[in-house]
């Protein structure tokens, strides 16, 4: 993570390590601090070796949609590991922005930076009324498609982009302003389970949006 973020070129503001650590994992910029130090500041119950204090980066932009962009949205995302894993899968499928509903988790929780995997760093995350946002985008001419489980199986929709994905919290789904906005689709079920969790379906859906995609 630490490599990841001096890639980033995000501001770092300072480096702590355990002076535990070898010598060789040691940085220029880096200051030594006493185990029970880094245990105190980090975010970790215990074991902390690194710690970064850095500037946030600004709120990705809310505008229109580039041509062939997926955007991922997600309303009313409570976990942060959730969330975490969203950007991560993001990120593998070259998505550059996430928009949130005002009022989920904080990308910046320890959990969902953790989870992210150093997607956090390259992945834009806003914060704004969904709603608002998705009636904008589709009056820009972009497809707005909402995951439900009502909706049509994602393998039987011409799947067109720009795009927003739109994915719903954990235990209530999409609230109806968002509903009302996109075509709803879904994961096609051939088991018995329930549900699948946000990143699970964020996952499964991405995978048809790029094989779709990649298929012209």
């Amino acid at each position: 993570m630490l490599a990841e973020l001096k890639r980033s070129g995000l501001y770092i503001e300072a480096i702590y390590v355990s002076d535990r650590v070898e010598e060789r994992a040691l940085t220029d910029e880096a200051l030594a601090l006493p185990q029970h130090e880094l245990d105190r500041i980090g975010t970790l119950e215990a074991g902390n070796e690194v710690v970064a204090v850095v500037r946030k980066p600004a709120s990705a932009p809310l505008g229109a949609l580039r041509a062939g962009e997926l955007v991922l949205a997600m309303d009313g995302v409570a976990d942060p590991g959730n969330l975490g894993t969203v950007l991560r899968i993001a990120d593998w499928f070259g998505s550059r922005r996430v928009v949130c509903q005002a009022g989920s988790v904080d990308v910046f929780n320890p959990k969902c930076v953790q989870s992210s995997m150093g997607a956090v760093l390259r992945v834009e995350v806003a914060y704004t009324d969904l709603g608002t946002y998705l009636a904008e985008r589709r009056a820009e001419g972009s497809a707005i498609y909402c995951a439900t489980m009502e909706g049509s199986s994602v393998f039987e929709v011409q799947l067109r982009r720009p795009a927003v994905l739109v994915l719903g919290n954990e235990s209530h789904g999409l609230s109806e302003a968002v509903l009302a906005t996109g075509t709803p689709i879904s994961v096609p079920r051939s088991g018995g389970a329930e549900s699948l969790n946000v990143a699970m379906a964020t996952a499964a859906l991405c995978m048809e949006f790029e094989r779709q995609f990649r298929a012209g």
